[in-house]
């Protein structure tokens, strides 16, 4: 496999004046400025792989975005150096720019007031993509996406989830050879962002778009990215299989269970009660006493059902994130 992007030592500081409150503040600025520096990205090293589709997670302020825009070429970098396909993004070459696309959920490349169809011929233009190209993509892409009906719509009466699929037709209409997403899915509800996931799914598999995505949606990660790369205060912190992460800090499991007829269940184990009913109670353990706390239930009470389910991923990413900020290995 070629690697289509890799970064040396990448860091990015940002600068910023602060002052005082009030007018007494701002003339004591004009003399003296007070410059605050913040490392949004710091010495952050890796590579991907041509095809690969990659998860970017870690809480907000992290540097996700950051790494994004330094990649696209958006900002300049205050250190180190990064080769996306051969090209420095930077220097911003033409031939670099044709060569991928971007797409944020919370910035937008459609005309408000016209038809979507008219930004995808405005970047036709602007990409000088061939005609026959052209047709065969809005074609692709509009199937895929059930949308062939909308394309004459203006983009102000579409909804959200429609919206965001015609972003991502606009940006795939010049076969970009990466494709970088900033939470695609925000706001999207649980239907949207599910066909959003078998789009991305479908173009890196049949098309071999190099997909690096960002998301606070650990859905959309689970279900798409084998690779994962977790960032905390600008730096790498894991880079690896997300499964193998969740594994290790998933430290509980959640049981529910349910009785023939009514009881009032006591354990002597270390357990947490989510919920206790006469006929049904939910309970939260250790993973290393699921057994035991298993055996107890069918052996004092008349189970009629057991079902266990792990954790909630929301919980696990947030431990994962403290471990990050404390410095403790992943």
């Amino acid at each position: 496999m070629n690697t289509v992007i890799q970064t040396k030592g990448l860091t990015k500081v940002f600068k910023r004046v602060e002052k005082e409150d009030g007018l007494k503040g701002t003339l004591k600025a004009l003399f003296k400025r007070v410059i605050v520096e913040k490392t949004a990205l710091d010495h952050f090293d890796f590579q991907v792989e041509q095809g690969e589709l990659l998860g970017l997670i870690g809480p907000n302020g992290a540097g996700k975005t950051t790494l994004v825009k330094l990649l696209c070429g958006i900002i300049q970098p205050s250190a180190g150096e990064a080769q996306v396909l051969g090209f420095t993004p930077g220097k911003l070459k033409d031939g670099f720019r044709r060569s991928y696309a971007v797409v944020m959920g919370q910035k937008s490349q459609l005309w408000w007031d016209l038809p979507a169809s008219d930004t995808f011929l405005l970047n036709k233009e602007i990409y000088g993509i061939p005609d026959d190209i052209y047709k065969q993509n809005i074609a692709y892409f509009s199937d895929i996406f059930g949308v062939r009906d909308l394309l004459s719509v203006p983009v102000r009466n579409l909804s959200l989830g429609e919206r965001m699929k015609m972003e991502l037709m606009a940006a795939l209409l010049h076969n970009p050879k990466i494709l970088f997403l900033d939470e695609p899915t925000i706001g999207l509800d649980a239907i949207a962002q599910k066909q959003i996931r078998l789009f991305l799914k479908e173009v890196n598999e049949t098309k071999g778009v190099t997909i690096m995505l960002t998301s606070h949606y650990m859905e959309d990660i689970k279900h798409l990215c084998k690779r994962t790369v977790v960032i905390n205060g600008g730096k790498k912190v894991y880079d690896g299989n997300l499964d193998a992460l969740l594994s290790s800090f998933q430290e509980h499991r959640i049981i529910t269970v349910s009785f023939e007829c009514e009881c009032q269940p006591q354990l002597d184990l270390p357990v947490e009660w989510l919920e206790k009913s006469p006929l049904k109670s939910v309970l939260m353990v250790r993973r290393e006493l699921v057994k035991p706390v298993i055996q107890s239930l069918l052996t004092h009470y008349e189970v009629n059902d057991i079902r266990i389910e792990e954790e909630d991923i929301g919980g696990v990413i947030e431990r994962i994130y403290t471990a990050g900020k404390e410095g403790i290995p992943l």
